[in-house]
């Protein structure tokens, strides 16, 4: 599977990162991070700087190609992501809720009877589905949460009515 284009996102729209993450691309946030680091970083590692910052837009290796930027105008989250959707012409990914909301990493599925202890009696008797983060150890479930930020992302990935 192609894993798409990498992404790092600028203390402005940080919010975003975790909207990003949840339909599957790599991507870092780093807050606080000064802009030369966050270039740094954008450079090294290939990424895409997201932002709402427009001095972005002046620096020569992203007038000049070397460093690609997505301007933000939105103030919602949403609307943010639309715009990174559209702008890069992103198409549905097949690979939403695969990353850790909080780090990052792939997520890996693991086996219901690891995940007893780790969450509540409820959703261990109701779900079957699990996934873990190998990073941070987190635990997901599609629960009644999945099931909202999926209608969030298929209005989203509708376009604008």
């Amino acid at each position: 599977m192609d894993p798409g284009p990498k992404f790092i996102v600028d203390n402005n729209v940080g919010r975003l990162a975790k909207w990003l993450r949840v339909l599957g691309f790599d991507t870092l946030f780093i807050n606080p991070i000064a802009d030369e680091d966050l270039l740094a970083i954008a450079r090294r590692d290939g990424r895409i700087i997201v932002t709402k910052d427009r001095a972005f837009l002046r620096r020569r290796e992203v007038i000049d190609g070397r460093l690609k930027v997505v301007f933000v105008r939105s103030n919602d989250r949403l609307g943010q992501l639309r715009e990174v959707i559209e702008a890069l012409n992103l198409p549905a990914p097949d690979r939403w809720f695969s990353r850790c909301l909080a780090c990052n990493a792939p997520l890996t599925a693991v086996p219901k009877a690891e995940v007893a202890d780790q969450v509540p009696p409820y959703v261990y008797a109701t779900q079957n589905g699990f996934q873990r983060c190998p990073s941070c150890g987190r635990v997901y479930w599609p629960g009644t949460h999945w099931e909202r930020m999926r209608a969030e992302l298929q209005t989203v990935m509708a376009g604008p009515e």
